[in-house]
């Protein structure tokens, strides 16, 4: 299982929400790049950013913070936010970026998504789903659906989609734990089929542990380092460890 930490951006600043909510925002770190070099030197081989100002408004704003770090550490850049287009899927993977991921638009442009699998192929391309009371959430989560979670992961795995990151929006910057019971259940409804990561309230090692234990691909870890109340090392070396 690999270990994402997770740097979310808004107005330049390194930032973790509340359950998603924008009001709530409270800065983590002083430095985006010494953040992330902190992770790498915990063993990190991959970072979760978010560009929050993109998610709201639909493109891409902070770029140069992204790129830096995919051209200044040896870290595989996983990016979502305000990625809309074919186009900004090529610019961001040609500036260095490992992994796009596109949330909204797989709900309300599920084309531009198989499009994008078939152009750049299923290891470039996560597909975000976040859910509400098990209902897709979307544009950075301020609006609601009345699409099930794994129904929408069913379609997107019929389009070519393999990576899958699953948020429980009322868990995500709680520390309150991961919902075990929704994960397990999209585990099991696409065994075999998608590589999912977990988001959205870990908190100590016992969500580190429920995640391997459940066979996921990752887990994403935002808040929890930044409180101390998870040590990233300890998190990667256990869940680098054979079963």
């Amino acid at each position: 299982m690999i270990i994402l930490p997770a740097i979310d951006i808004k107005d330049g600043n390194c930032v973790r929400l509340f359950k998603g909510d924008f009001n709530t925002v409270e800065k983590v770190a002083s430095d985006y790049l010494e953040t992330a070099k902190g992770f790498e030197a915990a063993g990190s081989e991959w970072i979760h950013m978010v560009d929050l100002d993109g998610a709201k408004e639909g493109r891409p704003v902070n770029t140069k913070i992204y790129t830096d770090v995919a051209e200044k550490t040896n870290l595989k850049v996983e990016l979502g936010g305000g990625i809309r287009s074919i186009e900004t899927i090529d610019e961001y993977l040609n500036m260095g970026i490992t992994r796009v991921i596109l949330g909204s638009v797989a709900l309300k442009n599920p084309k531009l998504v198989s499009d994008a699998v078939e152009k750049f192929g299923s290891e470039k391309i996560v597909v975000g789903i976040d859910a509400m009371n098990g209902m897709v959430a979307t544009e950075g989560w301020l609006e609601s659906s009345d699409v099930n979670y794994i129904d929408l992961a069913n379609k997107m795995i019929e389009v070519g989609v393999k990576y899958f990151i699953f948020t429980d929006i009322s868990k995500d910057g709680t520390l309150s734990g991961v919902n075990v019971e929704q994960l397990k259940a999209l585990s099991d409804a696409t065994e075999g089929r998608a590589n999912i990561v977990a988001s959205g309230g870990v908190h100590t090692m016992a969500d580190i542990i429920a995640c391997k234990e459940m066979g996921l691909y990752g887990t994403i870890c935002g808040k929890s380092i930044y409180k101390g109340t998870l040590d990233l090392k300890e998190a990667i070396l256990y869940a680098h460890m054979d079963k």
